[in-house]
């Protein structure tokens, strides 16, 4: 079977979803945007990798960048990009398409192409990118923005109705699909997103990347991955204040993007030493990432609810460390980490109760080492890819 699995970030989780595939027997394309700035895993073929497997990088607009937060600007980028995709499948024609992590005018053309050329299309929702804009244009231009809104909304549906299966990370997303877009729950496959178990092995804290940083003999609270409008930086900032006077203690975000930018600037204003902003890193360099960190910390907004799970608290799970989430308690991250013991949550508004538990954790080895230990036990149990490839192949072959 010829699989296009398109994974418009280039994020690490389906990059090995591909890569198993491909063991299987698939010829399978991953393709991606260039020019996005966002957490990356290794989109190059390995020596060990199925010569099934091949990585498309499409062009994306070198100035995308530069206007991510302009809404028009944007758009124009993303809708071109789609039709790039788009063209890929009429050249390629594959079997099945999964595409996932999408913006919805970009997966417009690429579902039109996959049915025009006779393939099957897969919509791997991730979140409900249709729902998000609406929700954010109808606070800043009311009637103009509902109809937008609406619109987005209206392509969402449409893109469902032509998808042969929806593939959805859990299933709150069931009921939103129903309620929102007239989804058939029988049209919907729950597969639930994982993490690298097999490239996030358990790593010292003294490491080669600790140490470049100055960061092995240092209490670390570390936050890795985008900050963005679905998350509150000024909680990873109070976190640094919270403990600048203690000379043990860092806060250390790896972040690009808006987010980064303004902690750096708070932080240059308010004279705060003990917070470190580094870019992204290479995705080799994760686990010593992590490893890093004595405690894993994830924010997320209340509007995100059960709209969004933060992949990066599944690659937290992985490194063996205890997590801190401010993120809703209905979300699926936080549910996770509640149940099985692997860190601690609060809600996203709830400084005081997110400083005293990020204070807990700082004064009890104890309950750390318990947690890292739930936490690794919960990846090694769920995350390896194996079976979850078993699942993929089953629904794409229908």
């Amino acid at each position: 079977m010829k699989i296009l699995v398109h994974d418009y970030a280039g994020h690490a989780f389906p990059i090995s979803l591909s890569r198993a595939l491909a063991a299987r027997g698939h010829q399978v394309v991953h393709a991606f945007a260039s020019s996005l700035q966002t957490p990356r895993g290794d989109l190059v073929r390995k020596a060990e990798d199925s010569a099934q497997l091949e990585f498309r990088e499409i062009p994306m607009n070198p100035d995308y960048r530069r206007y991510k937060y302009s809404f028009r600007r944007r758009r124009s980028m993303e809708i071109c990009y789609g039709n790039e995709v788009a063209k890929f499948i009429t050249a390629w024609q594959p079997d099945a398409v999964l595409s996932g992590n999408t913006p919805t005018e970009t997966q417009e053309p690429i579902t039109r192409a996959t049915l025009a050329e006779g393939g099957r299309f897969y919509y791997w929702v991730q979140d409900f990118y249709s729902l998000a804009v609406d929700q954010i244009l109808r606070r800043k231009f009311s009637v103009a923005g509902a109809m937008v809104g609406s619109w987005y909304r209206h392509l969402d549906r449409q893109q469902f109705r032509r998808s042969s299966k929806i593939i959805a990370i859990t299933s709150d997303f069931t009921e939103i699909l129903s309620r929102e877009f007239g989804v058939d729950p029988a049209s919907v496959a729950v597969v639930p997103n994982w993490a690298l178990i097999e490239e996030i092995p358990l790593m010292p804290k003294a490491n080669a990347w600790s140490h470049r940083h100055g960061l092995h003999d240092k209490f670390v609270f570390l936050y890795s991955g985008t900050i963005g409008m679905k998350h509150n930086p000024a909680m990873l900032l109070e976190l640094a204040r919270s403990h600048a006077t203690d000379a043990d203690v860092r806060v250390v975000i790896v972040s690009e993007g808006l987010g980064a930018d303004w902690l750096r600037q708070q932080a240059a204003d308010s004279g705060l030493s003990n917070i470190l902003i580094l870019p992204y890193q290479p995705f080799h360099e994760l686990p010593a990432v992590l490893a890093t960190g004595d405690v894993l910390v994830g924010i997320l907004e209340e509007d995100a609810g059960v709209f969004s799970v933060p992949s990066k608290t599944l690659s937290y799970l992985c490194a063996g460390r205890p997590l801190l989430l401010a993120v809703p308690l209905e979300n699926l991250a936080a549910r996770i980490t509640r149940e099985h013991h692997a860190g601690l949550t609060v809600a996203p508004g709830d400084l005081p109760g997110f400083l005293a538990a990020a204070m807990r954790l700082l004064e009890s080895a104890e309950l750390r080492r318990t947690l890292a230990t739930n936490a690794r036990a919960y990846a090694e149990a769920t995350f390896p890819i194996a079976k979850t490839a078993a699942i993929f192949d089953e629904i794409l072959a229908r």
